[in-house]
């Protein structure tokens, strides 16, 4: 069942990338150039209702977080990687998805992009896991623990600082 529910929320989000017009190259460059804010937009209201979603079904006691350890290194060196493919490429990985989805054979690059990356991340694991994957450590941690407030403390706050942050963009009509 955990499939099915899985497939559904995903041709949902398919959906709503293709509806919200994000999986547009036109859109893509827009926000590279910091002239175009929509997938901005996007990404902070998906990452808003999913911090409230997954908090809730977590308090519910119908899920369970899973933390991944903050790792400074590799974050900086996965975001600079992850920054300069979509620069380059003019999608990210799960527009390109979405964008062959619509028949834009162009995004077929950036899936061999991600392929290529995932076999050169796993042949230089070792590597990694070694130097970069050490820098800037701090475990398994979440805001709300190193901030010391329960979670319904600060997403309040969060949903407050981002509605705000969207006011703003759409006044200047980004």
């Amino acid at each position: 069942m955990d499939l099915i529910f899985g497939l559904i929320t995903g041709i949902l989000f398919g959906i709503l990338l293709q509806r919200s017009e994000v999986i547009r190259y036109d859109r893509q460059l827009g926000a590279l150039l910091l002239q175009d804010m929509t997938i901005v937009k996007f990404m902070l209201t998906t990452v808003l209702v999913g911090m409230v979603g997954v908090y809730f079904l977590v308090d519910l006691g119908l899920a369970k977080l899973s933390i991944k350890p903050l790792i400074l290194g590799g974050t900086v060196l996965g975001g600079l990687t992850f920054g300069a493919g979509w620069a380059l490429l003019g999608y990210c990985p799960g527009t390109s998805g979405g964008a062959l989805g619509e028949g834009r054979l162009d995004a077929l690059a950036g899936i061999l992009g991600m392929l290529v990356g995932a076999a050169l991340f796993a042949e230089s694991y070792p590597l990694l896991k070694a130097t970069v994957l050490t820098w800037g450590d701090y475990g398994k941690v979440t805001l709300p623990q190193l901030m010391d407030q329960h979670h319904w403390v600060l997403i309040p706050w969060f949903c407050l600082l981002g509605y705000v942050l969207l006011r703003w963009l759409h006044k200047r009509g980004l």
